[in-house]
């Protein structure tokens, strides 16, 4: 008896009272095997019955034959019994070769095209078709040997494998031999085009993408879409917004990942305005329940330091959150000063058994850095390895040495970089330059500029930092020497720049900038100031002028002129929201903190950097109001004198803010720096705390 009988005879069947169970039939085995038979071997038993029961060979499962026979010596066989079967061969081997091409095992595809090669199966455009879909998943494999195949057996001119042949190209890497065949096409549809610019977009080629775009004979949602998203990646949100702007002239509505290039072009721009129209549209449309666009949102309310917003998508998402949605929760509040709230939500992720990645332990170092939680920092550094299993990269290797610098602790510091297992880089020289230079450190400075200069000897913020150590040190043949050096080498200084968009339009000022209207209207400000207590705090002019030339210098710092343009062009009550490429001096904090209490509005700033956007201050008239008496909240700032704050030392040190005894208070500008080291005029970063006069105080552990 054959081993497939007896295992057929020993399944259980089932027993009647006083009968015997049915012996199995040819009839029964047959169809036992039609539906089981794994292997050459028991498909030699089926066709046997077959042929022993006269049963017609179309019964044959045909495709289930091919894909068990495929790769075995047993491959003619099934050619013959495909052929008996009455079914056309090329199509059982092309579907085939589909199931092959969408399997975990795409090589398998390439495999079996090789054996149909060999056995001389006819091929055809459908084969080709399911080949190129698989090649595109196996990464080393050459095209060109399947492009040689195509033009022999004469389909070159399929429009359609034609286009296959662009997409692997340029998938491969081969972003020249695709271009050179798309060149070649005696016909192009607009499948070709957007293939050709979405593989240029992805490969960092973002303007010959543009320039094929541009050449464009007809553009779909997706041409459109592939370009908008090539400018985000490549650091052009506006160009990314102009081109949005010229779609939605052309009545093209936008699909669910438009929406996702457009509101991350937002976030980077700041545009509040467009991200909240688009954000409506998103809702209209049914996007609402898309992960993708609701962790954008967040991404998007975060930068532009709208954190209600954030919150209030966040908490739509209910179930739907993943990790990137609490990590860049976590993320946002830490940088935008919230850093105990970062910390709580943390804690509530973990209740709910969500485990952390990397990107959330960046968050959490951030909210330890900037509250001046040092402890807790390096337990949640060797947490995210020993707890979770997650290596340090070097952003974390950063945010500790942040940490570390910002306290104070600036020996600890410097060991923990000469002991990290990795090269420092920018980001950490950079985190430790600022606390020297928060710690007046001059001779640590100097050893984080050598090394930052090591790394990018034409980045101005870093001489830019130096010069500034050096002024506020009062040396200033030093500072004058880093400056010569600076004009020896080429290198400019980024002028400080400030924007604001106004009913879609951005205007952007450069410090020095000169506007009779915006100097009258500054004027007026001005006098209302003084009566509030504003005194001009030359102290952040580091150069050698005269105190008349420094206060002029002060009044045309871009982020005034901005607010004065802003509140010139815009309604009474209207929230100011500028950007800005640079710090913000303490005296403009001061200035924009006592201009919302005689505007009666909320003005916030966005640290605007290469690569991300922090909250550079925020003043509310209402949180002024509320702690300094309505005097529109001047304070003493850290020189001393003026009104609306208590004394520090007297009157809060000691006090339970939050749950959090304070033992060290220190009085700290919203803002944030970033770059070439933090470049924030000797203060202190904020987190969390309280406000005073439109002010966060720090705790300090």
């Amino acid at each position: 008896m054959s081993q497939s009988l007896l295992s057929l005879s020993s399944l259980p069947l089932p027993q009647t009272p006083n009968s015997n169970p049915p012996k199995p039939t040819s009839q029964t085995l047959q169809t036992h095997l039609l539906h089981t038979f794994k292997s050459p071997f028991e498909l030699k038993q089926l066709h046997a019955q077959i042929i022993k029961t006269n049963t017609s060979p179309s019964q044959l499962p045909i495709s289930l034959i091919a894909s068990i026979c495929a790769f075995t010596p047993s491959f003619p066989y099934a050619r013959k019994l495909i052929q008996i079967s009455g079914k056309p061969e090329t199509v059982v081997w092309n579907s085939c070769l589909k199931d092959f091409a969408e399997s975990d095992h795409p090589i398998d595809a390439i495999r079996l095209f090789s054996r149909l090669c060999e056995y001389g199966v006819s091929l055809d455009a459908f084969t080709f078709s399911f080949l190129l879909k698989s090649c595109v998943k196996v990464s080393d494999f050459d095209g060109r040997i399947v492009h040689g195949f195509i033009e022999k057996l004469g389909f070159q001119s399929n429009l359609f494998l034609q286009n296959s042949m662009v997409h692997l190209y340029a998938v491969s890497g081969d972003a020249n031999d695709a271009r050179q065949l798309f060149d070649k096409m005696s016909e192009r549809d607009i499948v070709t085009w957007n293939i050709m610019i979405t593989q240029l977009v992805k490969i960092g080629r973002v303007d010959d993408a543009y320039q094929l775009f541009d050449e464009m004979p007809e553009r779909n949602v997706r041409s459109w879409t592939s370009m908008i998203m090539g400018f985000v990646q490549c650091g052009k949100p506006k160009m990314a917004i102009d081109l949005f702007t010229q779609m939605e002239e052309r009545k093209l509505r936008p699909n669910e990942v438009t929406v996702v290039a457009v509101l991350a072009a937002c976030a980077d721009l700041g545009n509040l305005d467009l991200g909240k129209r688009i954000h409506e549209f998103s809702n209209e449309s049914g996007f609402r329940e898309n992960v993708r666009i609701s962790n954008t949102l967040i991404d998007m309310y975060i930068k532009c330091g709208c954190l209600d917003s954030a919150r209030s998508v966040f908490n739509e998402m209910e179930q739907r959150k993943t990790i990137v949605s609490w990590s860049a929760m976590i993320q946002g509040l830490a940088i935008n000063g919230n850093g105990e709230e970062a910390l709580e939500l943390f804690h509530e992720m973990i209740r709910l058994r969500i485990k952390p990645n990397a990107v959330t332990f960046i968050g959490l170092l951030h909210a330890c850095s900037h509250m001046g939680m040092v402890k807790e920092g390096q337990r949640f550094f060797t947490s995210m390895t020993k707890d979770y299993g997650i290596s340090p990269r070097i952003e974390h290797y950063g945010c500790m040495v942040d940490l570390f610098s910002r306290a104070g602790l600036l020996q600890k510091a410097r060991e923990f970089i000469t002991n990290m297992p990795i090269k420092p880089n920018g980001v950490v020289w950079g985190a430790f330059l600022g606390g020297c230079r928060v710690h007046k450190n001059v001779e640590m400075a100097e050893e984080a500029i050598e090394h930052l200069l090591e790394l990018d000897p034409l980045n101005d913020g870093y001489y830019v930092v130096l010069s500034n150590v050096y002024a506020e040190a009062k040396r200033w043949e030093d500072a004058a020497r880093v400056r010569k050096l600076m004009r020896e080498k080429g290198v400019k200084k980024t002028p400080g720049s400030s924007s604001i968009t106004i009913d879609g339009i951005t205007h952007e000022f450069v410090a020095g900038d000169e506007n009779d209207e915006i100097n009258h209207k500054w004027e007026i400000l001005l006098e209302e100031m003084k009566l509030r207590g504003y005194v001009p705090n030359t102290s952040v002019v580091l150069l050698d002028v005269e105190e008349q030339q420094k206060v002029r210098f002060l009044f045309r710092h871009s982020e005034k002129l901005a607010v004065v343009f802003g509140l010139i062009n815009t309604a009474n009550g209207m929230p100011i929201r500028i950007m800005k490429n640079l710090r913000v001096c303490e005296d403009c904090h001061e200035a924009l903190k006592i201009i919302s209490g005689i505007v009666d509005r909320e003005i916030v700033g966005i640290r605007c950097t290469t690569n991300t956007h922090k909250p550079s201050f925020h003043v509310n008239t209402s949180v002024i109001s509320k702690h300094s008496n309505g005097k529109g909240g001047s304070s003493s700032s850290h020189r001393g004198g003026g009104g609306g704050m208590p004394n520090m030392d007297e009157n809060m040190t000691g006090r339970r803010i939050r749950g959090v005894v304070t033992k060290r208070i220190h009085i700290v500008v919203v803002k944030k720096g970033g770059g070439g080291g933090h470049d924030d005029e000797g203060q202190l970063y904020v987190v969390n705390g309280c406000y005073a006069g439109g002010i966060h105080y720090l705790i300090m552990d």
